[in-house]
């Protein structure tokens, strides 16, 4: 085995003036020497061979000077390759809601959106090899972040969830679509959604089950969870003088549609009513059955030009100081 690392060129033409230097050599040889090839007598005083010792070290570092700057001009460099790599893992998209209903402060001591946040990064900090996507969606549906195994840009992108970012409403129908279109050409077979709302379907173009058929097509499943209390929670109604308004609402969770979803899917409906409970279902969602997940790893050139360059740079140093000093005429 080599431990030495492929090399490639990316000018390989500029090898072709290598052949440049035989033709010297043949003139070089042709060439009548001179008469008197010593500048000092006191070279010529130790005899023929210092003078043409001196002489054939000069010629030779001019040869490494234009080898050197012949092989930077081809820019060698390591060959850049790609790995395969095959680990155990799910390709999972997490679509969240942002509706103002996710600020309801049933969740104590804090709202449904802030717990659900956290919750996701202590499910995501759990993940090794699965692609995580995130998609956000109130009225509208948009990709924050599309498959990956880069958690800490996807944990950033739920830290900057808030809930108003989008126009007020609840599209399931768009937001399992949106979602669905990140996972279909996912490698592998295992893809799976995970749709958190608190909600009723109450906008977008979308039938959220026509949605779940075409996801089913693609072989994904949808795991969703409808958060929030039963029965009456704080939700807020307005602003006012300190902020937002609170008041106590029934909680309406369409449980009926999420659980068609999920079982037309292969998936599984849950209830979370508190940050416990959704919590225990993000743990039971963790041991979801893997299966290989074949992903590609690039590795950078390398460009080496620099050391065919700082060969040439010192050949060249040595040439000029060894001419100034024990020069020979030419």
């Amino acid at each position: 085995m080599s431990f030495l690392p492929a090399i490639e060129f990316v000018t390989p033409w500029a090898l072709v003036l290598l052949l440049v230097l035989p033709v010297w050599w043949i003139l070089r040889r042709r060439r009548r020497p001179p008469a008197i090839t010593f500048s000092r007598t006191s070279t010529l005083g130790r005899g023929p061979r210092v003078g043409s010792t001196i002489e054939r070290s000069l010629f030779a570092l001019r040869n490494l000077v234009l080898v050197g700057l012949v092989v930077t001009l081809a820019r060698p460099r390591s060959v850049g390759h790609a790995e395969n790599v095959t680990s155990q893992g799910i390709n999972i998209v997490l679509a969240i809601d942002l509706s103002s209903s996710m600020l309801a402060e049933d969740f104590q001591p804090s709202n449904r959106i802030a717990v659900a946040k956290a919750t996701v990064k202590r499910f995501i900090a759990g993940r090794t090899s699965d692609r995580i996507g995130l998609v956000a969606f109130a009225a509208e549906a948009l990709t924050q972040v599309p498959l990956t195994t880069d958690y800490p840009v996807v944990m950033q992108a739920v830290d900057n969830l808030q809930a108003g970012q989008l126009e007020d409403g609840t599209a399931i129908g768009t937001a399992i679509a949106t979602a669905a279109n990140r996972l279909r050409n996912a490698p592998g077979k295992s893809r799976v959604m995970i749709l958190l709302t608190d909600g009723v379907n109450n906008r977008g173009d979308i039938d959220p089950l026509t949605a779940a058929r075409a996801a089913a097509a693609f072989g994904i499943k949808i795991y969703t969870i409808g958060v929030g209390t039963e029965g009456m929670a704080p939700v807020p109604v307005g602003r006012g003088v300190y902020g937002l308004r609170y008041e106590n609402q029934p909680v309406e969770i369409d449980e009926s549609l999420l659980t068609s979803i999920s079982r037309m899917t292969g998936g599984r409906y849950f209830r979370a009513v508190d940050a416990t409970a959704l919590q225990n279902i993000y743990a039971q969602i963790n041991t979801l059955e893997k299966t290989p997940v074949q992903s590609t790893t690039y590795v950078r050139y390398s460009e080496l030009f620099r050391w065919p360059l700082g060969v040439a740079i010192l050949a060249l140093l040595t040439e000029l100081g060894l001419a100034a000093v024990r020069a020979p005429l030419p």
